[in-house]
Protein backbone atom coordinates (compact mmCIF):
# COMPACT_ATOMS: atom_id res chain seq x y z
CA UNK A 1 0.00 0.00 0.00
CA UNK A 2 3.05 2.24 0.16
CA UNK A 3 2.73 5.54 -1.68
CA UNK A 4 -1.04 5.72 -1.37
CA UNK A 5 -2.71 8.57 0.44
CA UNK A 6 -3.96 7.88 3.94
CA UNK A 7 -7.54 8.07 2.65
CA UNK A 8 -6.78 5.32 0.11
CA UNK A 9 -5.22 3.17 2.85
CA UNK A 10 -8.28 3.66 5.07
CA UNK A 11 -10.51 2.59 2.19
CA UNK A 12 -8.35 -0.48 1.52
CA UNK A 13 -8.57 -1.36 5.24
CA UNK A 14 -12.36 -0.83 5.16
CA UNK A 15 -12.07 1.82 7.89
CA UNK A 16 -14.76 4.49 7.89
CA UNK A 17 -13.99 7.50 10.07
CA UNK A 18 -16.88 8.79 12.19
CA UNK A 19 -17.31 12.44 13.06
CA UNK A 20 -14.84 13.45 15.75
CA UNK A 21 -16.24 12.77 19.21
CA UNK A 22 -16.42 15.64 21.63
CA UNK A 23 -14.67 15.81 25.02
CA UNK A 24 -16.49 14.22 27.94
CA UNK A 25 -15.77 17.17 30.25
CA UNK A 26 -14.21 20.65 30.20
CA UNK A 27 -11.01 20.08 28.22
CA UNK A 28 -9.87 20.41 24.62
CA UNK A 29 -10.22 17.51 22.19
CA UNK A 30 -6.67 18.25 21.09
CA UNK A 31 -3.96 20.87 21.50
CA UNK A 32 -1.44 21.84 18.83
CA UNK A 33 1.95 23.17 19.96
CA UNK A 34 4.44 23.89 17.18
CA UNK A 35 4.49 20.73 15.06
CA UNK A 36 2.92 18.43 17.65
CA UNK A 37 -0.74 17.56 18.23
CA UNK A 38 -1.75 16.12 21.59
CA UNK A 39 -5.03 14.20 21.40
CA UNK A 40 -7.00 13.87 24.63
CA UNK A 41 -7.93 10.43 25.91
CA UNK A 42 -10.42 8.63 23.68
CA UNK A 43 -12.36 5.44 24.17
CA UNK A 44 -13.89 2.94 21.76
CA UNK A 45 -16.85 3.65 19.51
CA UNK A 46 -20.25 2.84 20.95
CA UNK A 47 -19.20 3.48 24.57
CA UNK A 48 -19.01 -0.15 25.73
CA UNK A 49 -18.64 -0.60 29.48
CA UNK A 50 -16.79 -3.17 31.53
CA UNK A 51 -13.42 -4.53 32.55
CA UNK A 52 -10.91 -6.67 30.71
CA UNK A 53 -10.55 -9.98 32.51
CA UNK A 54 -14.15 -9.80 33.76
CA UNK A 55 -16.69 -8.74 31.13
CA UNK A 56 -14.25 -8.75 28.19
CA UNK A 57 -11.52 -10.99 26.79
CA UNK A 58 -8.13 -9.88 25.50
CA UNK A 59 -9.42 -10.33 21.93
CA UNK A 60 -12.41 -8.09 22.62
CA UNK A 61 -10.05 -5.56 24.21
CA UNK A 62 -7.90 -5.62 21.06
CA UNK A 63 -10.99 -4.76 19.00
CA UNK A 64 -11.89 -1.94 21.44
CA UNK A 65 -8.35 -0.54 21.16
CA UNK A 66 -8.56 -0.66 17.37
CA UNK A 67 -11.90 1.16 17.53
CA UNK A 68 -10.28 3.73 19.82
CA UNK A 69 -7.60 4.33 17.17
CA UNK A 70 -10.37 5.04 14.65
CA UNK A 71 -11.78 7.63 17.08
CA UNK A 72 -8.34 9.27 17.35
CA UNK A 73 -7.96 9.31 13.57
CA UNK A 74 -11.33 11.08 13.35
CA UNK A 75 -10.09 13.78 15.74
CA UNK A 76 -6.86 14.15 13.75
CA UNK A 77 -8.77 14.52 10.48
CA UNK A 78 -11.12 17.06 12.04
CA UNK A 79 -8.20 19.06 13.44
CA UNK A 80 -5.92 18.91 10.39
CA UNK A 81 -8.33 18.60 7.46
CA UNK A 82 -6.30 15.66 6.10
CA UNK A 83 -4.54 12.72 7.72
CA UNK A 84 -1.77 13.18 5.13
CA UNK A 85 -0.56 16.06 7.37
CA UNK A 86 0.49 13.56 10.05
CA UNK A 87 4.29 13.21 9.84
CA UNK A 88 4.46 10.41 12.40
CA UNK A 89 2.90 8.90 15.49
CA UNK A 90 5.11 9.81 18.45
CA UNK A 91 3.64 8.44 21.68
CA UNK A 92 0.63 6.36 22.71
CA UNK A 93 -0.46 5.78 26.30
CA UNK A 94 -3.22 3.30 27.05
CA UNK A 95 -5.23 2.88 30.23
CA UNK A 96 -6.88 -0.54 30.31
CA UNK A 97 -9.82 -0.90 32.67
CA UNK A 98 -8.98 -4.37 33.99
CA UNK A 99 -9.44 -6.81 36.81
CA UNK A 100 -6.58 -7.04 39.31
CA UNK A 101 -5.34 -10.34 37.86
CA UNK A 102 -5.46 -9.29 34.17
CA UNK A 103 -1.96 -9.34 32.63
CA UNK A 104 -2.44 -8.83 28.89
CA UNK A 105 -2.66 -5.03 28.75
CA UNK A 106 0.03 -4.92 26.07
CA UNK A 107 -1.93 -7.33 23.84
CA UNK A 108 -5.03 -5.14 24.19
CA UNK A 109 -3.18 -1.95 23.22
CA UNK A 110 -1.73 -3.75 20.18
CA UNK A 111 -5.13 -3.15 18.55
CA UNK A 112 -4.44 0.59 18.62
CA UNK A 113 -0.79 0.29 17.60
CA UNK A 114 -1.48 -2.16 14.77
CA UNK A 115 -4.01 0.17 13.16
CA UNK A 116 -1.64 3.15 13.33
CA UNK A 117 1.05 1.13 11.54
CA UNK A 118 -1.47 -0.15 8.96
CA UNK A 119 -2.64 3.41 8.24
CA UNK A 120 0.62 5.39 8.50
CA UNK A 121 3.05 2.53 7.69
CA UNK A 122 6.54 3.27 9.13
CA UNK A 123 5.33 6.69 10.31
CA UNK A 124 2.81 4.88 12.52
CA UNK A 125 5.48 3.22 14.67
CA UNK A 126 5.55 4.95 18.05
CA UNK A 127 6.75 4.87 21.63
CA UNK A 128 4.08 3.68 24.03
CA UNK A 129 3.14 2.70 27.53
CA UNK A 130 0.14 0.85 28.86
CA UNK A 131 -1.25 0.76 32.36
CA UNK A 132 -3.90 -1.27 34.08
CA UNK A 133 -6.51 0.92 35.74
CA UNK A 134 -8.83 0.04 38.59
CA UNK A 135 -11.40 2.35 37.00
CA UNK A 136 -11.69 4.78 34.10
CA UNK A 137 -14.19 7.37 32.91
CA UNK A 138 -17.65 5.96 32.22
CA UNK A 139 -16.34 2.42 32.91
CA UNK A 140 -14.95 2.23 29.35
CA UNK A 141 -12.72 -0.81 28.75
CA UNK A 142 -9.85 1.33 27.45
CA UNK A 143 -8.84 4.97 27.09
CA UNK A 144 -5.89 6.05 24.96
CA UNK A 145 -4.17 9.41 24.69
CA UNK A 146 -1.71 10.08 21.90
CA UNK A 147 0.82 12.49 20.42
CA UNK A 148 1.58 13.02 16.73
CA UNK A 149 4.05 15.16 14.80
CA UNK A 150 2.31 17.14 12.06
CA UNK A 151 3.04 19.40 9.10
CA UNK A 152 2.52 23.04 9.99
Amino acid sequence: MSGNSIEERLQALNVMLPSASQPAAKYANYVIVNDMIYVSGKGPSGNPTGKLGLEFSTEEGYAFARSTAVEVLAVLKSALGSLDKVKRAVKVQGFVNASADFEEHHKVLNGFSDLLVEVFEDKGSHARSVLGAVSVRDNLPIIVDSIFQIEV
